[in-house]
């Protein structure tokens, strides 16, 4: 099977462009408040230096917005002319405002028009409807008409943790759901002529991530749509954890020829995201080649992955984009992985079980440790997430099999508390709400007291 990319149509972006015949592109995102001119410049710059070639920042209004001007002119002055990207939700005019500003802007469906998720069902006849639908077109029409005097492209960014109760409605919590979010947003976009567009489906459940992206290339190519595609496993967490998550994920695809811009999500500093993503492009041919060979090897529910790497966090890698894509699809539920004769990482074959747990878990077949749901952190982050999750780690690394998401924000917190048995999320400054899976069961803990809180109502449930 060799490796094949998906032909796609070219979006410009600034001085890059994406898709068709063209490198994928590697991206990361600015944790730094958008406010701060010169804390976004330096770490747009450690982004760029560290071979980024796109670099987003969260705009949470229209003073967010026109500061990217500043950031932009800044780094120009300097001699980085690396695109970057706004991101926004909740308010579609501060996307009219940052498409003045930058090279392209992210929106999400989930909430550009309907207002926040707050999962209540809500029940439309066919006509209401489609006068939903109208009152996206009344407000995109106008955003893509400022993008096409400014030449900005957009990214129609659909998140799994932030559909719209209006999709859920109809939809349910489903693939088909996540997809009709997006196509909504295309067919408008498509009626415009407007064509600059990249776009991507992000799930921190790597299944839903590649089962959501597959439909929406067959839904795309059913109705003549060939938008490049960005891909990423959002939340997926920091460490050798949200390595392999990623790898898993975001291989799953590329080994299928899907995907033309990359971001690993990590909840780490957002320069460390970019070797990371560029090893998973450059492993591309030889893991297309190990997963064939991978599929060959299944026998009694086992997959048997025979690989060799000269460094630790590459082999990671290297297995878990190789067999991602047939956990995924549960063409077996075991892995044995074994290194080749004279491996100069022989000394590590005690650690190649643990390896394979990992990917079982990031692959959502095996749970032997607790699963960790955390955001990389952004500019709406309102704690220092790093702190945050060590702390909440060691108090609970040894509840197997329990998965607990830390988010920074609102954006995706309470939709991702849905694939997670407690959540800790961003609610304001200095304060914590906690969750049971989808509902808020505290709000407005001071943020010192609620680690300890959330522990509280781990161990109260747990006898």
């Amino acid at each position: 099977m060799a490796y094949q990319r998906r032909k796609s149509s070219v979006t410009h972006v600034g001085n890059i462009e994406i898709g068709g015949n063209n490198p994928i592109r590697i991206q990361s995102m600015g944790t730094v408040d958008t406010n701060d001119t010169e804390g976004c410049v330096a770490q747009a710059k450690r982004i760029i230096d560290a071979g980024g070639e796109l670099v987003r920042f969260t705009t949470q209004g229209t003073r967010e917005a026109e500061n990217m001007k500043n950031i932009s002119a800044r780094l120009k002055e300097d001699g980085y002319q690396t695109p970057l990207v706004a991101d926004v939700h909740f308010t579609a005019h501060v996307a009219d405002v940052a498409a003045q500003y930058c090279e392209k802007v992210r929106i999400n469906p989930g909430n550009y028009v309907d207002p926040g998720r707050v999962f209540k069902h809500l029940e439309y006849t066919d006509e209401e409807y489609a006068a939903e639908l109208k009152k996206i077109e009344a407000k995109l029409v106008p955003f893509l008409n400022i993008c096409k005097e400014h030449h900005t492209a957009i990214r129609i960014g659909v998140n799994h943790g932030s559909l719209s109760d209006r999709i859920m409605s109809r939809y349910g919590d489903t693939p088909e759901g996540i997809v009709e979010s997006c196509m909504e947003f295309l067919r408008i976009c498509k009626r415009e002529a407007f064509n600059d567009i990249v776009i991507s489906i992000k799930a921190s459940n790597t299944v839903v991530m590649v089962t959501t992206v597959r439909l929406l290339v067959k839904t795309m190519d059913k109705e003549d749509m060939h938008y490049p595609l960005h891909l990423g496993v959002t939340e997926a967490g920091e460490g050798e954890d949200g390595r392999i998550k990623s790898a898993v994920g975001i291989g799953a695809l590329l080994t299928e020829g899907i995907g033309d811009t990359i971001r690993v999500s990590l909840s780490e500093e957002p320069e460390y995201e970019i070797p990371v993503a560029r090893k998973l492009v450059d492993l591309i041919p030889e893991c297309t080649l190990l997963r064939e060979e991978a599929e060959k090897s299944i026998k009694d529910d086992t997959i048997t992955l025979h690989i060799d790497e000269s460094d630790w966090e590459t082999l990671q890698l290297k297995a878990a984009m190789a067999v991602g894509a047939l956990l995924i699809d549960r063409k077996a539920s075991k892995l044995e992985i074994t290194l080749k004769s004279g491996s100069k990482l022989s000394t590590l074959n005690s650690q190649l079980s643990t390896l394979s747990d990992a990917i079982l878990q990031a692959a959502r077949i095996k749970f032997t440790k607790t699963e960790y749901i955390s955001c990389p952190g952004c500019g709406r982050t309102l704690y220092n997430i790093q702190e945050t999750i060590a702390r909440i780690k060691a108090a609970t690394s040894h509840l197997v099999g329990l998965k607990i998401g830390i988010m920074g924000c609102i954006v995706n917190g309470p939709g991702e508390m849905a694939d997670a048995d407690y959540g800790y999320v961003g609610a304001g400054r200095g304060k914590i709400s906690l969750y049971k899976q989808k509902v808020c069961v505290e709000k407005n803990i001071p943020e010192e007291e609620a680690v300890e809180k959330l522990l509280e109502l781990i161990n109260k449930d747990l006898g």
